[in-house]
């Protein structure tokens, strides 16, 4: 079996079409969303991250303000800005791009910022609607991996789900939504025995544990589904998965690539999370 592409670049596209299209509508009430990225130090990639979420913003009608601080902003004065945020009406989101430089403490940063504001879906009200099956805001990445499931029609309900990973970022999420879809839902860890003997088992494999070419071709099960969250760069510079792409293509009915896979549904997504937020004002 040769798998075919989930190309998460057609089905951002298609996402963002849509979100474009609901902005219009919304500007039309005059509501214009706007999106509020803080980020502190500079580091390298962060900066790029936002520079893209930002010019995204502008791309599909939204409003975008950029805070840049310095390494040296303190805890307090941090907090301070996101409670300016959380009462400024003209902003409808606010996303705090991790990770944050040391000593500040991220979690009392994101739970700082409003629950109707938390587009990264990471404030423990939005989590918790989650786990209740009554989301509200829910991660980028994990909601940009149902999009793509969706989008290529790809069923979920009773098929048995394996996510190797158990972060609070995508693991828990994600399954958390297979669940909601009436999918078996395994989470794998580091101390899970015999991973490889649970992962054959999954129709549905989602890999999200930050380690290159980690799920090898022996441990997927003939025509699974198999989604690669990760993104691991290479002494060379080259770009590879947690997926041993070639080997595990060989095997699936269906995957995704990197690049060009869960990472382009990561902006979509936040860009639909932005819109929302503005549409319950």
């Amino acid at each position: 079996m040769s798998a075919q592409l989930i190309d998460g670049k057609v089905v951002a596209k298609a996402v963002k079409e849509e979100v474009r299209s609901r902005v219009e509508a919304l500007k039309a009430r005059g509501i214009r969303p706007g999106l509020a990225t803080v980020l502190v130090g500079d580091d390298p990639a962060s900066h790029v991250y936002v520079r893209n979420k930002q010019r995204t913003c502008e791309e599909l009608g939204m409003h975008s303000v950029g805070h840049n601080l310095p390494a040296t902003t303190s805890q307090v004065d941090v907090l301070a800005l996101i409670d300016r945020l959380n009462r400024d009406p003209a902003i409808h989101g606010i996303l705090v791009q991790l990770p944050l430089p040391k000593p500040l403490r991220s979690e009392p940063i994101l739970y700082a910022v409003s629950p109707d504001k938390d587009v990264d879906g990471l404030h423990p009200v939005n989590v918790g609607k989650l786990m209740m099956g009554e989301p509200r805001f829910v991660p980028c990445t994990p909601a940009g991996i149902m999009a793509m499931l969706d989008y290529y029609k790809l069923p979920i309900e009773g098929k048995t789900a394996v996510v190797v990973g158990r972060s609070n970022l995508v693991g828990k999420p994600v399954a958390m939504l297979l669940l909601h879809r009436h999918a078996t839902v395994t989470i794998c860890h580091s101390k899970t025995p015999d991973l490889a003997e649970v992962c054959r088992r999954a129709d549905i494999l989602v890999a999200a544990v930050g380690k290159a070419r980690f799920i090898r071709g022996e441990m997927v099960k003939e025509g699974a589904v198999v989604i690669d969250v990760g993104i691991n760069r290479q002494p060379d510079g080259k770009l590879v998965g947690d997926v041993d792409f070639e080997a595990v293509a060989a095997k699936a009915s269906w995957i995704t690539p990197v690049p060009g896979g869960v990472g382009p549904m990561t902006i979509a997504m936040l860009m639909q999370n932005t819109m929302l937020a503005a549409s319950t004002t």
